[in-house]
């Protein structure tokens, strides 16, 4: 008796799921798998804020880590488990192309961004276009350096190094850097008022509140900024790349203009 009445039970469950009467909650489903990102110190707000959308819609959970390029490049060539690298140049996705580790046909160009010179917000000092005949050892007074990423490995080092080179500047600044770990770095010695000068992306000046653009450097003093995205051979490739998708929608590049990126 016993025994009839468990099968009737299940026979009733059974008709009931096939007539979609019952349902299992959505937790109850198979989980969207979480997608490590690794990406540039400079889109952190963004990609903070597209991570958090992103997991809203129910598209999967994202775990984040920023950091310079060249660190997080590194990082992955001695076997981090990244899914995505998000990079601030092209040089540092290269280097990780050149060894294998860019999965194929997932590389995309995603965003442009601008380098400029910042003061803090409550400087007196006047806005300015860059030039060979600019005198920034005046900004920086007697013992001021300029805050700026390392120019050995980080990108905006890069370029700005390249940017100072192609208008003389350089040989007179090369002995008052503050060389970073990466961009935020040098944008928090300048917002604390441990810097006089820094040498940041746009996208990072949106980001704060505690400092302004003093100096914009003409077109063509140094390489495009050019930030590109991919998916890591060997992991999560197909999952990457449904994230990669997303970074190129409507939403996501509506972040990153908020952020002070253009897209591309």
């Amino acid at each position: 008796m016993r025994l009839s009445r468990a099968v009737a039970c299940c026979a009733i469950t059974l008709g009931l799921l096939g007539a979609g009467v019952l349902s299992f909650p959505v937790s109850a489903r198979a989980a969207e798998p979480e997608i490590v990102v690794f990406a540039a110190a400079s889109t952190t707000s963004a990609v903070t804020a597209i991570g958090d959308l992103y997991k809203a819609g129910g598209l999967g959970s994202i775990k984040t880590s920023f950091a310079s390029s060249s660190t997080l490049a590194k990082q992955i060539e001695q076997g981090a488990p990244a899914d995505v690298f998000l990079s601030a140049d092209i040089e540092w996705m290269d280097y990780l192309d050149a060894k294998g580790l860019v999965a194929k046909n997932t590389r995309r160009d995603l965003l442009r961004n601008k380098i400029a010179l910042i003061v803090p917000k409550t400087s007196t000092a006047g806005d300015f276009v860059i030039s060979k005949d600019t005198n920034l050892l005046f900004l920086l007074g007697k013992n001021g350096r300029l805050a700026v990423g390392d120019p050995a490995h980080v990108p905006v080092g890069r370029y700005g190094k390249k940017a100072l080179e192609n208008l003389g500047l350089w040989d007179s600044l090369k002995d008052r850097i503050a060389p970073m770990k990466d961009v935020r770095a040098g944008l928090a010695l300048v917002e604390q008022g441990e810097a006089p000068l820094g040498l940041v992306y746009a996208s990072d000046v949106a980001a704060s509140d505690k400092v302004r653009i003093i100096g914009s450097f003409p077109k063509g003093s140094h390489p495009d900024v050019i930030c590109p995205a991919a998916a890591v051979a060997g992991n999560q490739v197909d999952a990457a790349g449904k994230f990669i998708a997303f970074l190129q929608t409507p939403e996501a590049k509506a972040i990153f203009k908020k952020y002070g990126f253009e897209g591309l």
